[in-house]
């Protein structure tokens, strides 16, 4: 039984992470450690700015 739930939560796992749901996280954990004195912003200000990146630089997105 450990078998199939251990592959299941790798597999929710890889899900979350390609859908950006660790990526505040992440981005949080690097302010902390390389710019210590930098304000962390909310994940609400986060998601947003992200956003407003991504309208203002397309790039090459598939949608």
């Amino acid at each position: 039984m450990a078998g199939p739930r251990r592959a299941a939560r790798g597999l929710w796992w890889w899900v979350t992470s390609v859908m950006g749901d660790h990526d505040y996280a992440r981005y949080a954990e690097h302010l902390r450690r390389t710019h210590p004195g930098t304000p962390v912003p909310s994940e609400r200000e986060y998601w947003r700015a992200r956003y407003a990146d991504q309208d203002a630089h397309p790039g090459a997105r598939c949608c």
